[in-house]
């Protein structure tokens, strides 16, 4: 598959994968974790002023992955027009 452009307000994220151990030390079974709600940005559309490829965002967790080539990401709205998008927070560096 060739390189996917999102369309407009859109951009393409991969889902940040959450730690497997707690913060005492303790492994979790990947059922016991929570679901990411944290991605990094793949691709953006051309109308998407405010992220840049390489960022990280928090997400509205009822977004649904899809699947290219074997990998999921995540295409997600973004504000534009006075509308609420997916992404609702950049996460500092």
């Amino acid at each position: 598959m060739g390189k996917i452009t999102p369309l407009g307000h859109r951009v393409l994220a991969k889902q940040v994968k959450s730690s497997d151990k707690t913060a005492s030390g303790l492994y979790l079974p990947d059922n016991a974790q929570e679901k990411p709600d944290v991605a990094e940005i793949i691709a953006v559309g051309s109308e998407v002023k405010s992220l840049k490829i390489g960022d990280r965002v928090i997400y509205k967790t009822y977004s649904s992955p899809i699947k290219i080539d074997g990998e999921e990401y995540l295409i997600l709205g973004t504000d534009h027009d006075d509308k609420e998008g997916d992404v609702i927070a950049i996460i500092s560096k």
